[in-house]
């Protein structure tokens, strides 16, 4: 047997006897008091509670015991977990070093990592570093700290070899994916910003092998479209210059959005855009609905902690103790009138209230009282958006709910974009004058809405709505629009002459046309040309 803290057990006898001393002291008390009413007092307060001091002592002796943290003893314990076969890969290059994005499109990608490893635990998790080359981190584990100090560790100095090459990660994603059961989904998450150095028909036929082999790839997309300066640093962190290339010219760097759309395409993959604040969050709604298969983890651990039996002597004894007492059925009724007291005190949430009640104006007024306060977080700052949006208040509306649209918790989020479109939309009818700018709102909100939720029908309904309000060009005739849209709550009323049916069937032909769009620009598109030597960010 062992103990965490020898000290605390050899200090536990002298505990027990002096808790045991304080309560033959308190005895004591008690007589002498109960000898300044009568003496035939006095002799019963000395026949009760002779033996208390003992089992007083020896509680407290059993409860510091337990203190001192005992351990002794085996165990064999099997975990039984559904877990889903996932390799993330980082991008290490120099260019992701740009730091068009804060702090920078690495460190924000190791912490999406770092989120998204936190929110699959349970799932078999692998983890790939690659620039010119790709190495292999970690095989499938179910070790998530072990996956996040590997994540905090990858800078550009984890791989040698400088550049970025798709093709080879998508390769060593794959070789690493069926390392492991062939039951569940594979999935190969990759963190880049797309400026690869290898030839695109390479990086097409890698993505293609993956949709073959029935991986599911999702591309997560770092930095920004325009052009952005390397940083190079000193082991300080202080600035001392920008990376050049070979012929001593500044390199700027860009996020390749062609080719990933390219990978995205060939592999029948997913894009998270680099715009998107909850890309953790994107992706792990993303492969909610994957298969995943059950797996039993069986480990030995040794020392087990036996911390509770000697607390569960300690509390066995201070209860048959407290039973035997005289006074238990005054506490007992103390016990029970506190409870009540209790319970009939219970705060009511005044702002659920005024909304059950119809009381629109106040319920937005206590929502937004308590989310000033602090209380409730995000939950109720939408709740004060919402209420203020039925009542017709779109200043409060507007400040509550693109502040919840920034929240991290995606239901939350989701709904927040949702209602901020049902708001535009309503601009959209009220203002003539500014039709175009608030539909392209309600677009964005609807479309972000749909990557955090892609099943929802009734959103779907909305953005085609918000895209068939747009006006034509000018010269162009449309025919008129149809009006209305779907609410905070309820079922979408269909327009006269179109169904859902329709509507849906109308987005997906959107869909096809953007894929063919996506062909003519990859079509257009040419490699760059090396300059002299190997790229190195």
């Amino acid at each position: 047997m062992t103990v965490d803290a020898p000290l605390v057990l050899w200090v536990a006898p002298v505990i027990g006897v002096l808790v045991a001393g304080l309560g033959l002291w308190a005895r004591l008390a008690r007589v002498r008091r109960a000898r300044r009413w009568s003496e035939e007092l006095a002799r019963q307060a000395a026949r009760l509670g002779r033996l208390s001091p003992i089992p007083l002592g020896l509680a407290a002796l059993a409860a510091t015991a337990a203190l001192a943290g005992p351990r002794w003893g085996t165990r064999v314990v099997t975990t039984e977990t559904k877990g889903l076969n996932l390799v993330i890969a980082v991008d290490v290059s120099r260019s992701m070093m740009a730091e068009d994005v804060v702090p920078s499109r690495l460190e924000r990608a190791k912490r999406q990592a770092r989120r998204l490893v936190q929110d699959l635990q349970g799932d078999r998790i692998g983890l790939i570093a690659f620039a010119g080359q790709s190495f292999t981190l970690s095989p499938l584990t179910v070790d998530g700290s072990a996956l996040l100090l590997m994540i905090d560790a990858l800078d550009p100095t984890t791989v040698s070899a400088g550049g970025t090459g798709l093709a080879s990660v998508l390769t060593q994603g794959h070789d690493l994916l069926f390392a492991g059961t062939e039951v569940a989904d594979r999935v190969l998450v990759l963190f880049t910003d797309g400026e690869a150095h290898d030839s695109l028909s390479s990086i097409i036929a890698a993505a293609t092998r993956m949709h073959r082999a029935g991986v599911r790839v999702v591309l997560v997309g770092e930095g920004r479209p325009d052009g952005a300066r390397i940083p190079v640093r000193d082991p300080d962190g202080a600035l001392i210059g920008f990376q050049r290339d070979p012929a001593d010219q500044l390199v700027e760097t860009m996020r390749r959005d062609d080719i990933l759309i390219a990978v995205q395409d060939a592999a029948h993959g997913a894009l998270v855009p680099a715009e998107l604040q909850d890309q953790a969050g994107a992706v792990r709604d993303l492969i909610a609905g994957y298969k995943r298969a059950l797996q039993a983890t069986t480990s030995a651990a040794q020392d087990i902690s036996r911390a509770w039996i000697p607390l569960l002597i300690a509390v066995i004894m201070l209860l048959a103790h407290t039973v035997t007492r005289r006074s238990m059925a005054l506490a007992g009724l103390l016990l029970f009138v506190a409870g009540h007291d209790l319970h009939a005190q219970e705060p009511r949430n005044l702002a659920d209230e005024a909304w059950e009640a119809g009381e629109l104006r106040r319920s937005a007024e206590l929502f937004l009282r308590q989310a000033l306060a602090g209380d409730g977080g995000d939950t109720t700052w939408f709740n004060a958006g919402t209420a203020a949006l039925a009542m017709g208040d779109t200043a409060l509306a507007r400040r509550a709910l693109e502040r919840v649209a920034a929240s991290l918790e995606p239901d939350l989020r989701y709904r927040a974009l949702y209602n901020l479109g049902v708001m535009y939309l309503g601009f959209a009818e009220q203002d003539s004058a500014n039709v175009p700018v608030y539909l392209e709102v309600a677009r964005q909100a609807y479309r972000e809405a749909l990557l955090l939720n892609p099943s929802d029908r009734a959103a779907k309904w909305n953005l085609e709505l918000a895209i068939r309000r747009m006006p034509p060009p000018s010269g162009e005739g449309s025919p008129p629009p149809p009006r209305g849209g779907e609410g905070i709550e309820g079922e979408p009323p269909p327009p006269p002459g179109l169904s859902l049916a329709q509507a849906e069937q109308i987005l997906n032909s959107m869909a096809e046309e953007e894929r063919r769009s996506r062909r003519d620009i990859l079509q257009r598109w040419q490699p760059v040309r090396q300059t002299r030597g190997r790229r190195e960010w």
